[in-house]
């Protein structure tokens, strides 16, 4: 864990280096935050990150939102990831369990073009597996609203994971 002093000292390839896959893939967030500094407080460094996706042009969004591996599913995960997806059971599905994630992934993937983004830190599998539910039936608008903002709720755990007061 780094201190904000620590943080708001660090030159902008170290920040990025230390911060750069609080968002998945997209090194460029961090670089955007780090533009913001000093920092005051976790809250304003969280701020930073979700104010630099809010500013970001509706494709870089998409791509951020497509960066994000899919729930359950057997892929190439960041560390933070692995972590949260675990804590939330998703590494011990039965095979009942992870053929609907497969499913509502492929099914949700084909309508939005992006993967299904929840932030699964502090969930169990059937919250998760409730919400993809009630989501895969959203109008796209509305669900890209969902996912750009569970992207800003990862970002605000994980740099609470990472900073200390």
């Amino acid at each position: 864990m780094n201190s904000l002093a620590e943080i708001n000292a660090m030159p902008e390839k170290v920040f990025v280096a230390v911060f750069g896959d609080v968002a998945e893939h997209s090194l460029w967030v961090a670089r955007a935050a780090a533009k913001d500094r000093p920092f005051t407080s976790t809250e304003d460094m969280a701020a930073a990150f979700t104010g630099a996706v809010a500013a970001a042009s509706h494709r870089k969004q998409l791509k951020l939102l497509r960066a994000h591996p899919d729930l359950a599913a057997k892929a190439q995960l960041t560390d933070d990831s692995m972590r949260e997806q675990s804590g939330a059971g998703l590494d011990t599905l039965t095979n009942d369990e992870l053929a609907r994630f497969t499913e509502l992934n492929a099914l949700y993937k084909s309508k939005f073009k992006f993967p299904f983004i929840l932030a699964v830190k502090d969930a169990m599998k059937e919250q998760i597996l409730e919400s993809f539910e009630e989501r895969v039936n959203n109008p796209i608008e509305i669900e890209f609203a969902n996912a750009v903002a569970q992207v800003n709720r990862i970002l605000r755990l994980r740099i609470e994971d990472r900073v200390s007061q």
